[in-house]
């Protein structure tokens, strides 16, 4: 698996030449018309790298017979191969920011699968024009020996499923920007403007389909006739285009080559008597011209030289197409070598994909309007409400210019290592004529006083140890010094993998670094006016940094070569941002640019692991190592625990051990251990169940097994309805929590609103403290929607009015948990204060917030944080205070019952703080909602949640039965099964817990010989149905499972599993029968 992004640079060139200079390639880079920046994406299998092989390889030469025919162009090429596995979707996102265009490879077998599906929407996300390679056709002839007919058949089939994706992208779409448009189109009406045509008259009739006929999708769909298909078997170098055969058939035949174009693919066949193309191939049961003019040559040459080894054919043909092979190869034993041979001269696969790239993929000049204001539209702010300024660095963009004026606008999408010793300035450089004449005779000088030394030796015995121990002596001295430049070549070095929109970039140049919370307006306001170049003396901005571009790179596969200036529209590495950049980066002369939106990563990191060294002494390499390995890899996260661990954060198992190899060989080049992954859970009440374990109905009794018991005390009491009352030691203060579950649809939206509830978090905190947080419009909308959500959500008695009384959420307060205010005569602000106070221009006026109020968040966020189950995040619970009450000692001027020294204390006490925010009240207080919390959380039915993975699995109907057997036994439940149309493979679609997938693909493997590969990816949490702390109750319950009640309980095996890991008590009967056990030999 490729992890690292491997980026190089191809010439092509319609003619005949070798290899390119660097000069040639500076040239080049200054003509961005010619310029052509694209990525390979596919499935993991289906080709990328054979692909990227054959057009590195060729270096776009072409061959001679079509030298002269075609017009004379120079184009460079970017090409950036990416990971096909689920688990490097990371580095997908990174190299699709840089490009303008992707070639898209779809198995010929296999279809659509399910990364390709996945790399057609990062595609879409990122606005580049993709094209279509349908590799591996040889497979149709060999493994599904499919005749030409069928084969036709099959092709048409696998391009309507790569069009149905990309048509589903393009629908979602244009009814997004048509809701977007009626959103405005209100907005003007409110305001007063005229009123839109489509919304005039009496009745409005809602057209679905609106906007669905009036949008251009001509050049969104793969068609052959199109230009932007390509058939291929890179593997045994051959490819083509439709157009190919038309110019080839043409000439042959006396037909214009557009008319061939237009009619090779499709429902046409030929009349041979009339010497026509005519359509009804399918009706007529006619050969279509695809299979006849195309595929049956295809055929005939696999059958003629693989399969019946037909040499007289096989020289005729040759003879034909003008191909000449060496002797070895028609010799060769292995029939594929003469096929690929023959191929790559007739059909050569690079010439095909480079003929598509140049004539159907964009130049960086032709980057839309619609890319560069979604770039540039980062969090909630959307480009017509940024600054002037902002939106004038829009022609910048669409100019692509590398004037002196222009500005230098740089995105970073990620940073890369390279051996100090790889980089260009500290490579040995060819020598000179003179140089190597100097070292000459600087050798024959050597060589001459070693012969004079050896003659001195054999002189005398003492000379000789005298000379021998100097050697010594001189060998030892020597030892040091060696070691020094060992160590320095050992030394990690960052390259930024970059591309230029804007301007040149040349060497030492400074320029700003906008970090993802760079806001223009601001820096604008706060930098003196006019001051657009990067200096020292700059005030200092929030998220604003500047740094210097110490080197540039041109990367060429693993090879660099340092340039001094680099034009707009081109890839490059920079050298020096280590400092200052840490994954990604927007890099500009301009303060007036925002940040670039971030990555869209399709994985999310789930899986940890702890990680130590072997030896303690070397901790400190291990902390180096996590840190650069944080910077290299865009999906990896490094955090330390609260228990001081080092964790690894990844995005699957794959991911994880690629990771783990890096650590030890390149980054810390210590021996490290691993623990075991940690799997995150999350805990949650849910209603009280209505049936038992063996599906009897409980009735309206409560069972001791629905509701955990609540120990009391003379602080904490229960009430039947599940109100845990608390009051603090010191019996000032007393508290009443319910817990309630929340709706899974609240739960959901709460999860995928956290920007939202953050920023809403930011706004209210700025507005307690006295200052104002700038939103954009767009924010407010958005915060308006998902209060609407909420209150359309929380409907029913016991949510009245719930969305207004929020207090906060959890846990970090913005989680997907509630606290909510039922206290009786408490008229706190809402959350939603803010919003209301924006609306109305600053003029709502603020409800009076109590004493001690952040005590109760500051209680209610350690409650969420770490459960009483297994001190897991909570997820999915609303925790309503309906009660509390605080009762301070007054301090009066003459106390019979009280000596002089007691009230003294008491007075000191009051002075010391008791209604201080921040003294020792505030403590007992925070305590007291915790634990009120926990004990209301233990009063419903506590479940946990699991993190699950969406699988998909590819296999034959043989091997159907192993898969579904290693699903159960992981705890995996199948969703969906369906067969791929026109092959025997088959398409399982299930779920599994991320608990038990360690080890899953090897076992799938393993239990499939190899014909079925699953692909995980991060889905959902999951309530698992099990309660923990089951214990049989009913009469039914004790027949079904028995007195002891030992039967696996998945959810009790998972919590002590973490219990014991966190170091928590776990009841477990150690010894179970203290009788004697006989051994076989004493059983007689």
């Amino acid at each position: 698996i490729t992890h690292l992004l491997y980026c190089c640079h191809l010439e092509w060139r319609c003619s005949n030449m070798g290899h390119t200079s660097l000069d040639k390639i500076k040239a080049l880079q200054k003509n961005p018309a010619n310029v052509r920046n694209l990525c390979i994406l596919a499935h993991v299998d289906h080709g990328k790298t054979t692909l990227a092989d054959s057009l590195v390889a060729s270096n776009g030469i072409i061959s001679s017979r079509l030298a002269g025919k075609v017009r004379e162009k120079d184009y460079l090429i970017n090409l950036i191969d990416s990971p096909g596995h689920v688990d490097f979707s990371s580095e997908v996102s990174t190299a699709v920011r840089l490009c303008d265009g992707a070639i898209v490879i779809v198995d010929a077998v296999e279809g659509v699968c399910p990364q390709t599906q996945a790399v057609l929407r990062q595609a879409w996300l990122e606005n580049i024009r993709p094209v279509l390679v349908i590799n591996k056709i040889d497979r149709l002839i060999m493994e599904l020996k499919l005749t030409s007919q069928e084969a036709y058949t099959h092709l048409q089939k696998i391009l309507e499923q790569v069009n149905a994706v990309t048509g589903s992208l393009f629908t979602s779409k244009v009814l997004e920007d048509r809701a977007v448009k009626e959103e405005r189109a209100e907005e003007d009406k409110e305001e007063g403007d005229i009123e839109p045509a489509e919304c005039r008259g009496s009745e409005q009739v809602y057209d679905w389909s609106a906007g669905l006929e009036d949008s251009d999708d001509s050049q969104l769909y793969f068609s052959p006739d199109q230009g932007n298909v390509v058939f291929a078997s890179a593997i045994d170098g051959w490819g083509f285009s439709i157009q190919q055969f038309a110019q080839i058939h043409s000439q042959r035949m006396g037909i214009r080559a557009e008319v061939l174009l237009k009619t090779l693919w499709g429902d046409f066949y030929l009349n041979a008597k009339a010497k026509k193309i005519m359509k009804g191939a399918h009706a007529k049961g006619k050969k279509p011209l695809f299979v006849q003019l195309v595929l049956d040559n295809i055929w005939s040459l696999y059958d003629a030289v693989v399969t019946r080894r037909d040499k007289e054919k096989i020289e005729k043909m040759m003879m034909s197409l003008g191909v000449k092979v060496m002797t070895r190869d028609s010799r060769h034993s292995d029939p594929k070598v003469l096929l690929s041979a023959i191929c790559s001269q007739w059909l050569p696969v690079s010439q095909a994909v480079l003929f598509m790239v140049c004539d159907k993929l964009p130049s960086p000049l032709d980057m839309t309007s619609e890319r560069i204001e979604r770039l540039m539209s980062v969090g909630a702010r959307r480009f017509h409400s940024l600054p002037l300024q902002t939106q004038e660095l829009k022609t910048a963009f669409m100019q692509c210019s590398s004037d002196d004026t222009a500005p230098v606008i740089v995105f970073v999408s990620k940073m890369f290592t390279v051996d100090a010793k790889a980089l260009p300035q500290n490579k040995q450089r060819p020598l000179t004529q003179e140089e190597m004449a100097q070292r000459r005779e600087l050798a024959r000088q050597r060589h001459t006083e070693r012969l004079a030394a050896i003659q001195q030796t054999e002189s005398g015995e003492g000379n000789s140890q005298s000379g021998s121990s100097d050697g010594v002596s001189g060998q030892m001295q020597a030892l040091p010094l060696k070691a020094k430049p060992e160590e320095e070549e050992e030394k990690e070095t960052f390259v930024a993998f970059a591309r230029v929109y804007s301007g040149v970039v040349r060497r030492g140049q400074k320029v700003f670094v906008m970090g993802p919370k760079y806001d223009p307006a601001q820096g604008l306001r706060m930098l003196p006016e006019g001051s657009t170049s990067v200096s020292d003396c700059l005030p200092p901005v929030p998220h604003l940094a500047c740094c210097t571009m110490d080197s540039l790179y041109l990367l060429m596969g693993r090879e660099l070569e340092e340039l001094e200036e680099v034009p707009s529209g081109n890839v490059l590495g920079i050298g020096g941002l280590e400092e200052c950049v840490l994954k990604s980066a927007t890099l500009s002369t301009s303060p007036a640019l925002p940040p670039f939106i971030p990555l869209n990563f399709e994985a999310t990191p789930i899986v940890r692991v702890a990680i130590e060294p072997k030896h303690p002494s070397e901790m400190p390499k291990l902390v180096r190592g996590m840190r650069l390995l944080n910077q290299a890899d865009p999906c990896a996260e490094v955090l330390i625990q609260e228990t001081g661990e080092h964790v690894l954060v990844t995005a699957g198992e794959v991911h994880l051990q690629r990771c783990l190899d890096d650590l030890r060989e390149r980054f810390a080049k210590i021996e490290i251990s691993a623990s075991k992954p940690i799997i995150p859970f999350r805990e949650t009440v849910i209603r009280p169940p209505k049936v038992d374990m063996v599906n009897e109905d409980l009735g309206k009794q409560q069972k001791v097994a629905v509701l955990h018991q609540v120990k009391e005390s003379d602080t904490l009491h229960l009430d039947p309805s599940g109100l845990v009352t608390l009051t603090t030691p010191n019996r000032q203060a007393t508290v009443g929590v319910r817990a309630i579950p929340l709706p899974e649809e609240v739960t959901l939206l709460l999860e995928g609103s956290s920007d939202l509830i953050r920023t809403l978090e930011q706004a209210g905190q700025a507005q307690r403290e006295g200052r104002t947080l700038d939103m954009s419009t767009w924010t407010l909308d958005a915060l308006m929607g998902l209060k609407s959500r909420l209150e359309a959500l929380l409907q029913g008695r016991k949510w009245r009015n719930a969305v207004d009384r929020i207090w906060a959420f959890g846990p970090r307060r913005y989680g997907p948990n509630i606290l909510l205010n039922s206290v009786e005569g408490y008229q706190r602000p809402s959350v939603w204060h803010c919003l209301e106070r924006e609306k109305e221009g600053g003029k709502a006026e603020a409800s009076a917030i109590r004493d001690f109020d952040n005590s109760v968040v500051s209680g209610f966020q350690l409650a969420t944080l770490s459960g009483p189950m297994c001190e897991e995040p909570l997820m999915g619970v609303c925790f309503s205070v309906e009660r509390w009450d605080m009762n301070f000692p007054t301090q009066r001027t003459h106390l019979d019952s009280v000596t002089e020294e007691d009230s003294n204390s008491l007075d000191a006490s009051v002075e010391a703080g008791l209604v201080d925010c921040y003294g020792p009240f505030s403590g007992q207080l925070i305590a007291a909602v915790k634990e009120a919390c926990r004990h209301a959380f233990q009063a419903k039915p506590q479940r946990l949640m699991a993190a699950m993975y969406t699988c998909e699995i590819m296999a034959t109907a043989e091997v159907l039965g192993r898969v579904y057997g290693v699903l159960g036994k992981r705890e995996g439940r199948v969703l969906q099964e369906e067969m791929k149309e026109g092959t025997e493979m088959f398409i399982i679609k299930a779920v599994l817990p991320v608990a038990e997938s360690f080890g899953f693909a090897d076992e799938i493997r393993k239990r499939t010989s190899g014909l079925a590969s699953p692909q995980l990816v991060f889905s959902h949490w999951e309530v698992i149905s099990s309660d923990p702390s089951w214990v049989p109750s009913t009469e039914e319950e004790y027949l079904h499972f028995g007195e002891k009640a030992d039967s696996a309980n998945q959810a009790l095996k998972y919590m002590n599993a973490v219990r014991r890991r966190k170091g928590l008590y776990v009841e477990e009967k150690i010894v179970e029968h203290g009788e004697k056990q006989r051994t076989l030999s004493k059983n007689k």
